[in-house]
Formats: C-alpha cells, structure tokens, sequence
C-alpha cells in the first residue's frame, strides 16, 4: 500500500528533482515550457570565435555573468570588436536566443537584450544602431514607459522568449553579439 506522499518521493527518485515537469509562470496548457527541446543555432564561422553562435547576421554568445544593463554593455564591448548586447529583427533568431539560454541556464531564463527606452521618449532603441524593426513584448509591456523606473531591456521575465522593460540597474546575464561581416572586413584590414 502507497502511503502519503510516497508518489511524489518516487517520481523524485525516477526524474531527479522535478525539473522535468517544471512549468514556467506564465505559461498556460499547451504552452512551451522550459524543458522543452529547440533547435540550436550553428557554431559561428569567425576563426576565434568557435564557442560563438550565428544568428542572422551575427555571432552571439551567452554569459552567465550577472551584471547591471551598462556593465552587461561594457563586458560585450570588451570580448570583440563591435560587440554590444544583442539586438533582436525577426522570430528565428529571438528563438534562437531562447533556446541558447535554455540550454546554459535553464533555471535562470532572464537576460539582457540591447535596447533602452531614449530618455523617456516611449521609444526603444538598440545599442548596436541597427532599427527597431521587430518586438516580442509580454501582454501590457512596456508598462514604464514615460518613466525613468523601467528603461532597459529584457528577455523572458514572465513568458519565455517574451521581452519586458526591467530597471536597468538589476543584474541579469546576457547575450552579447557582433556583426560578422563588419568583423571579417576589420581582421582583413
């Protein structure tokens, strides 16, 4: 006879501590969750920079660092040259992004994107110049616009792969990245 909790106990001894089940907040029936298995992106093709990603047009790489927005900024600044936080254009490669940070720290989804709200302006802007052109938002984000409380930009606060306006001094890891054709023609010279 089963006592009491006796099931919880062997479903811990067959699948480790849960993590196999884990659901993450704000995620419905039906929905995605955390464990579930996504499509890597390709190694990047810039010599030095194997443990790099493409994505579109750029390598990307994760860092578990976890840094304020501007220090998150100075680090990728540092690890090549034009290097910012990544920017993000079009659904592949804000998948592409999840799935990278699913599979380092899949029990720490959070990170930082390039972008930040322009001096209250309402508008966001990526840190690598390239054009607003695309967004993820949750439901009801930015809610800090206008303000200077939320001005910084980050990627699965309540929804996996959904983007949130964070203060900027809360330290998160993040995805740095840098265009590699402008790469390739700066080794060239």
């Amino acid at each position: 006879m089963w006592k009491a909790g006796s099931i919880g106990v062997l479903l811990v001894l067959l699948f480790g501590s849960g993590n196999f089940f884990k659901m993450e907040r704000g995620f419905h029936a039906g929905g995605v969750n955390a464990t579930e298995w996504c499509s890597m992106p390709k190694a990047c093709d810039v010599p030095g920079f194997s443990d790099w990603f493409r994505v579109g047009q750029r390598c990307v790489k994760y860092f578990f660092s976890r840094l304020n927005f501007t220090l998150a900024e100075f680090k990728c600044r540092s690890k090549a040259p034009g290097a910012h936080l990544v920017s993000v254009h079009n659904s592949q490669d804000n998948n592409y992004l999840l799935c990278i940070v699913k599979k380092f720290n899949p029990k720490s989804l959070r990170i930082w994107l390039g972008a930040y709200e322009f001096f209250k302006s309402g508008e966001f802007f990526w840190l690598d110049g390239s054009f607003w052109n695309f967004n993820r938002w949750v439901p009801g984000e930015p809610n800090h616009m206008y303000t200077s409380n939320e001005e910084c930009l980050e990627m699965n606060w309540k929804e996996a792969g959904k983007w949130n306006d964070d203060k900027c001094n809360v330290r998160k890891s993040f995805i740095c990245a840098f265009k590699r054709k402008e790469f390739m023609e700066i080794r060239s010279v």
